[in-house]
């Protein structure tokens, strides 16, 4: 097991650019936390699956086997392993079963903000390889529609292998362009996730050079422009009235709060309150921006999470025909 990385290791092993950037977004003890998450290594975290086990089976089979863990106040349904890699966890029946999902603490917040009811119609507009498809479709106990999009073929496989798995039997995969697919499929949905590709900030870990190798600029700007035809897509696609949530797990500020920006100047879109209490998480950067983005959070990397940004929007109206983040 890696010893942590101390702060000034890991900004001597990051892309240059990126902390250049996060030094002029965040304040010297925040970027300094972020650092440090990024120097350590993360623990493995985990969910039940509602639909075929729950909390206290699981329990139960972590007694019998004597693993150490803990619950995540939050989410009665998490769990952080305190010894265990997922390599590990890959090895039990239960996941072998599909009656648990290996998944980030943060990757759980966009759903759990969006708050799909049972009986709801709702579009997760990226949605391989189907973590929060899964999670809504529990939180939804099988009852209602999910249309789970994503554009790659491959990526769409393991999609409906994990929901096959998880016994998800009420997900409609697509495979598609998000970008075009509100035009076809106009206030039709309840509720939509938009959780966008990205750059991935939130995700590096200093001792897995592989997760910052492909960062850059140009790939920042490269989200931004897709970012943008995703919203515009998922709030036309949303029933007046209707509820998005728009997610990252990156941590600059041109993929998140300028995103939500733009969304809020060109789209129907009033940002509400996030009512889910994420301990550690910040109000989104008001400063030089619309003030609504103070509703948005940031969750700041560390040995449980990775760096998470999640916004939550409602649809007041129809959306502009030339609105398309072109």
């Amino acid at each position: 097991m890696p010893r942590p990385a101390s702060v000034g290791e890991t900004r001597r092993r990051l892309p240059k650019e990126f902390i250049e950037i996060l030094d002029s977004t965040f304040s010297q003890p925040l970027a300094e936390t972020i650092l440090r998450g990024m120097g350590s290594r993360r623990l493995t975290t985990l969910r039940v699956n509602s639909l075929k086990f729950s909390a206290a089976d699981l329990m139960g089979f972590f007694r019998e086997h004597a693993v150490k863990h803990r619950r995540v106040p939050w989410y009665p349904d998490a769990f952080v392993l305190a010894e265990l890699r997922e390599r590990d966890a890959e090895c039990w029946a239960p996941y072998a079963e599909g009656r648990i999902y290996l998944q980030s603490l943060s990757s759980m917040i966009p759903a759990l903000v969006l708050g799909p009811l049972p009986g709801e119609s709702i579009l997760d507009l990226a949605a391989a390889p189907g973590s929060k498809t899964t999670q809504m479709a529990a939180m939804m106990q099988n009852r209602g529609l999910i249309v789970a999009n994503d554009i790659d073929p491959v990526r769409g496989e393991r999609l409906a292998y994990n929901l096959r798995l998880q016994g998800c039997t009420m997900v409609e995969v697509r495979i598609g362009r998000g970008e075009k697919l509100g035009d076809a499929e106009t206030d039709r949905f309840d509720r939509v996730l938009v959780d966008t590709p990205c750059s991935g900030e939130g995700r590096f870990i200093v001792h897995e050079p592989a997760t910052s190798r492909s960062w850059s600029r140009k790939t920042v700007a490269e989200c931004v422009r897709l970012q943008k035809k995703l919203l515009a897509s998922g709030t036309r696609a949303l029933k007046p009235g209707g509820i998005v949530v728009y997610s990252t797990c990156t941590l600059n500020r041109d993929e998140n709060e300028g995103v939500v920006q733009w969304g809020l100047e060109n789209l129907p879109l009033a940002v509400e309150k996030i009512s889910v209490p994420i301990p550690g998480s910040y109000e989104g950067f008001a400063r030089g921006r619309h003030p609504a983005v103070r509703g948005a959070i940031r969750i700041l990397p560390d040995a449980e999470r990775e760096g998470f940004f999640v916004c939550r929007m409602r649809k007041t109206g129809t959306v502009p025909a030339a609105a398309r983040g072109e």
